[in-house]
Formats: structure tokens, C-alpha cells, sequence
């Protein structure tokens, strides 16, 4: 993960499972994803998702997620090493 990078674990309901959440994030926010782990099922999922970009747009990233009805937490170190 690079300095400009967050990492977060991000739930999401059935309502969102269709939608092409992570390429709204590139395009609105100019953020770059780094999909490290995913689970995808027919009533909900949720992503490890490693964002980098200007503080400024990612904040607004998270935000725009959670407006959308998504769980967003922070994690720290690296849970997906090895």
C-alpha cells in the first residue's frame, strides 16, 4: 500500500450488488481501486478495496459510498499479506 493509499473493508446490500460501484469511484473522484479480496453473493458482498489518491477525493469517495447505502470501515496493517 502506497502512502497517498487507504485501505477499507466495504459491505454492501443486495440493492448495490448489480451496480458498478468501483468504476463510479475512478470516474467521480479520479481515485485509483486496489481490489484485494472480494465476496460477491445474490444478497449482499463486501470488498477489500485499497484506494489511492489526494486525501480530498477519496474522503469524498467513502462518503459517496456511504450515501449509497455501503458499510465503509477503515483497516489497518496489511490483513491480506501472504
Amino acid at each position: 500500500m502506497t502512502a497517498g493509499a487507504i485501505r477499507l473493508f466495504v459491505s454492501f446490500p443486495e440493492s448495490l450488488v448489480e451496480r458498478p460501484m468501483i468504476y463510479e469511484l475512478v470516474k467521480r473522484f479520479d481515485v485509483v481501486p486496489n481490489i484485494r479480496r472480494a465476496n460477491v453473493e445474490a444478497h449482499s458482498g463486501w470488498i477489500i478495496l485499497e484506494m489511492e489518491g489526494a486525501s480530498g477525493p477519496r474522503d469524498e469517495a467513502v462518503a459517496y459510498l456511504e450515501e449509497l447505502g455501503c458499510t465503509v470501515n477503515r483497516m489497518e496493517g496489511d490483513v491480506v499479506a501472504g
